[in-house]
């Protein structure tokens, strides 16, 4: 059964850090780019960062200098290190399996809630 299980998320203050993380089962994350992504109501999902199986990373200007993206191969797991955290983070954020870019494509978590409060 292919699944994917994000925790970590949570209410933080400004400038404060959370991480979350995505433990996938199955066949799924060994052979596949994973992605968080995150998305507001009346928003469209919006790709936060991603790493490819090589560990190479991609960002959302937004987020550089700020996340990081890691993931552990022997745990089937995926992190994303938030620090200086901004109201604007706010969100529910989605871990990815594959499908590359496209949003109709690939395996999606349940999401988690990160709430950054002034």
């Amino acid at each position: 059964q292919v699944q994917l299980v994000e925790s970590g998320g949570g209410l933080v203050q400004v400038g404060g850090s959370l991480r979350l993380s995505c433990a996938a089962s199955g066949s799924i994350f060994s052979g596949n780019t994973m992605g968080w992504y995150r998305q507001t109501p009346g928003k469209q999902r919006e790709l936060v960062a991603t790493i490819t199986t090589g560990g190479i990373t991609n960002y959302a200007d937004s987020v550089k200098g700020r996340f990081t993206i890691s993931r552990s191969n022997a745990k089937s797991t995926v992190y994303l290190q938030m620090n200086s955290l901004k109201p604007e983070d706010t969100a529910t954020y989605y871990c990815k399996a594959g499908g590359g870019s496209y949003l109709h494509l690939g395996y999606w978590g349940q999401g988690t809630q990160v709430t950054v409060s002034s």
